[in-house]
């Protein structure tokens, strides 16, 4: 499968502020990628280097084989972009923005602009002026969602929505990734990113510190685990790994590393388990532990 972005030892200062530090990734073509991380851990530095909107102080991007700077013209022929606030001509109205949009990529399905704006509960008649944040972004979301494009460069999109409006932009997500489309999601969501991803990068303080598949970076965590047995419980807390253990009764809840799951299970068996729950972390879990360590 080829990329449909390559970014390699991504540097980037402002002054003597360095807000990416050799950040390497790659972005398969049909991937929804997920991008998080803290206001200020350099998300919209990235993606505005994919953009060709800011130059990389030192480093190579790529989008769709094509240096992001040099080849900007023709990259955003191929992409849509939805920022977290959208400004609009205050001026025009929310369906002459999208029209203009939609052309500049030139393409224009009049049927599927009809059904994201009845989707996205928009009226398309009003002046931008009149928009709240949350209509600005609608208009932005059915202007990108309405291209026939290639990638999707989406940041913060659903900033201002409700959560209706939230549950159809998934849906719409959903639907270019069934054709084969390719996202790239900066997102404070974590239920949204859970749902849509395939893949989550972790940025923090500049640096891409995990890139993985949800499944992936909880192989890198523990699980939580609630045991009910016939006989109480001993010994759990003399097993490397195990920590947090909270008992009552016949009952125990503890958090366990994953590549421990195995002599817990062997050890819990003889006081004759009854009930058994391992539950993986959230998305959300697995964020804040990697801020909570220094936060």
């Amino acid at each position: 499968m080829s990329l449909s972005v390559e970014i390699k030892n991504l540097n980037k200062y402002f002054g003597k502020f360095q807000a990416l530090k050799d950040i390497n990734l790659e972005i398969k073509e049909g991937e929804v990628f997920a991008y998080i991380g803290p206001n200020g851990a350099g998300k919209s530095t990235t993606i505005r280097t994919l953009l060709g909107i800011l130059q990389a102080s030192s480093g190579q991007v790529k989008v769709f084989g094509k240096d992001a700077w040099k080849d900007a013209v023709e990259i955003h022929k191929r992409i849509a972009y939805v920022p977290g606030d959208v400004n609009l001509w205050p001026n025009l109205t929310g369906g002459e923005v999208i029209d203009l949009f939609v052309r500049l990529r030139g393409s224009h399905d009049k049927a599927l602009r009809e059904r994201l704006i009845r989707d996205f509960n928009l009226d398309p008649t009003k002046k931008c002026r009149t928009y709240s944040k949350g209509n600005r972004q609608k208009v932005a979301l059915v202007a990108a969602f309405a291209s026939d494009v290639d990638l999707y460069i989406l940041d913060e999109p659903t900033s201002g929505l409700d959560p209706l409006m939230e549950q159809v932009f998934q849906d719409c997500v959903m639907e270019q990734k069934n054709k084969g489309k390719g996202v790239f999601l900066s997102s404070h969501i974590m239920s949204e990113v859970e749902r849509l991803c395939d893949r989550v990068g972790i940025i923090r303080e500049g640096q891409l510190v995990e890139v993985g598949t949800l499944d992936d970076l909880r192989h890198l965590t523990s699980y939580t685990m609630t045991v009910s047995t016939e006989r109480p419980i001993e010994g759990l807390e003399n097993i490397e790994g195990v920590y947090d253990i909270a008992k009552e009764g016949y009952s125990v809840k503890f958090q366990v590393n994953t590549d421990k799951m195995g002599i817990v299970i062997n050890h819990l068996q003889p006081f004759g388990i009854t009930k058994l729950e391992s539950t993986p972390p959230s998305l959300e879990e697995l964020f804040m532990r990697h801020y909570g360590a220094t936060s």
